[in-house]
């Protein structure tokens, strides 16, 4: 009991170091320059509680349940050596996963033109072919950034073709569908599969997994858009709390459409097919002692009812709460505030987003320390920070997403080339893990309300938030790979760092 004391202290520390400036931020806002109304102010705090300890509960459940399980299928599927089994797992759960990713449902709304089946679907599809990418890159020793080049090569061709009403949401589809159920389980497979090489730079190559499967949604949003006539775009109406005492105000996170229940089965849908493929291979081929299996349906338990508090969370109390923000601080005579307001706000945001934790953890222990969580922290805030500046330029300036994507991308891989493999994977995973939930629910509803604001294009103005947040780490995160190479290659020969490869 003890034991389980400390742990949940730890992450309830961890989590309130990550949300608590967030909130004060907010907080010190709604006081000064930006007011917001009385319910949706108290909504934004009960939502930042929730937010808090469904955090805590979601990270020990990851620990507990989802890395082990994704850890042990990973090293099954690998060490049966049967290309065959690799390749339809890979698919199924990238596939599964993927269609019931919460925040799926969420981008489904925004295109009205493509049928929600047809979307969700194709996104899916997208999701489980990349992932097999990315796994058979890991057992052929092919370098990342020559996938990636190709990839994005592809990506940015398509782009030229695609009407600009798809073109916003196609690069936000490769960030919202890495969400906090996709990445715990996608990155502890890629270390599973790691785990039967015996070469040093087998736990570098686990990463990338992630990067790699967010390039499948881009694509198939984009060949949607040549296939489906565009009928413009439009944001998912937002549930403001109007409420007259504490008693109301509580009901709204009960709302049938984004409550607790509502979540709840959203959640229930997305943990079923880890929970399928736990089974399936729990009978097969695991056969994991009771004790062992004990603590790993309890870790599930932890991760359904953190990710529920979570999402209701931030869907009920931040979502109305980012709207009005940007819509009160867009119609100030001083609208510029937005830029360094945001770029405060994203600093500190990053940190909240339920699977950066994961990503950082596993980070500082591939690299035996090398690369510690501070520094992962550090370049991924700032990596949000610069997003979140250049979006609210963006939106003020009415400048076209691509004029900032191109050249980004184009940064970001020729980059590859000049730092260690590693980091160059861990960048392009981060770009996938920083735009997660919080992303989605909080900084697009910010940026809706701005454009709403300034009587802007929702489709080509205010989406393409989530690509920005989704590219900046892959630059900051490589200049940071720079940075260690240079200093680890000052260290004696012989350390502990260059024999793992990191330099390399």
């Amino acid at each position: 009991m003890s034991r389980f004391k400390r742990a949940v202290h730890e992450h309830l520390s961890e989590s309130l170091r990550a949300v608590l400036p967030v909130v004060l931020i907010i907080v010190a806002l709604c006081f000064s320059i930006a007011p917001l109304p009385n319910s949706t102010f108290l909504g934004f705090l009960v939502g930042a509680a929730l937010l808090l300890l469904g955090m805590s509960l979601f990270n020990l459940g990851v620990q507990q349940a989802m890395i082990p399980i994704g850890e042990r299928i990973g090293a099954y599927i690998t060490k049966s050596r049967k290309l065959w089994l690799l390749i339809l797992v890979a698919l199924l759960i990238g596939i599964s996963i993927t269609v019931s990713e919460p925040d799926l449902q969420v981008l489904a709304q925004q295109i009205p033109s493509v049928p929600n089946t047809v979307l969700v679907i194709s996104i899916a599809v997208g999701v489980g072919l990349f992932l097999v990418v990315a796994l058979l890159r890991m057992l052929l020793y092919v370098p990342i950034n020559q996938i990636l080049i190709v990839c994005y090569a592809l990506v940015f061709a398509l782009a030229f073709f695609v009407p600009h009403e798809y073109l916003a949401i196609a690069f936000d589809a490769g960030g919202v569908t890495t969400g906090p159920m996709t990445v715990p389980f996608i990155l502890s497979l890629g270390l599973g599969v790691a785990s039967i090489r015996s070469d040093k730079h087998a736990a570098n190559d686990s990463f990338g997994l992630v990067g790699l499967s967010s390039i499948g949604p881009i694509l198939t949003v984009m060949i949607l858009g040549l296939i489906y006539p565009s009928n413009g775009s439009h944001a998912t109406e937002l549930l403001s709390p109007e409420a007259d005492n504490s008693r109301e105000l509580w009901m709204y996170f009960f709302a049938p459409e984004s409550g607790f229940l509502h979540q709840a089965k959203e959640v229930a849908e997305a943990l079923f097919p880890i929970i399928l493929f736990f089974l399936v291979f729990q009978i097969v081929a695991f056969r994991i002692k009771r004790r062992p299996l004990a603590k790993i349906l309890i870790g599930l338990l932890y991760t359904f009812v953190g990710l529920v508090l979570f999402l209701t969370g931030v869907n009920v109390g931040f979502m109305p709460a980012g709207r009005d923000l940007g819509a009160v601080l867009a119609q100030l005579p001083y609208r510029w505030v937005l830029v360094p307001v945001a770029m405060l706000i994203g600093y500190f945001l990053i940190s909240a987003e339920p699977a950066v934790a994961v990503l950082n953890r596993q980070v500082e222990e591939i690299s035996a320390g090398a690369i510690p969580t501070q520094v992962m922290r550090a370049g991924l805030a700032i990596g949000m920070s610069v997003s979140l500046g250049l979006s609210m330029l963006r939106l003020l300036l009415h400048i076209p997403i691509l004029w900032f994507l191109l050249p980004g991308y184009v940064l970001a891989l020729v980059l590859s080339f000049f730092v260690p493999k590693i980091f160059t994977a861990i960048a392009f995973d981060s770009g996938g893990v920083a735009s997660g939930p919080m992303t989605a629910t909080f900084l697009l509803p910010f940026a809706i309300g701005v454009c709403n604001a300034l009587d802007g294009s929702v489709a080509t103005d205010a989406f393409g938030v989530v690509a920005m947040v989704a590219m900046t780490p892959l630059i900051t995160i490589q200049i940071m790979g720079m940075i260690y190479k240079i200093r680890l290659k000052r260290m004696p020969k012989g350390d502990d760092t260059q024999d793992m490869g990191i330099i390399e």
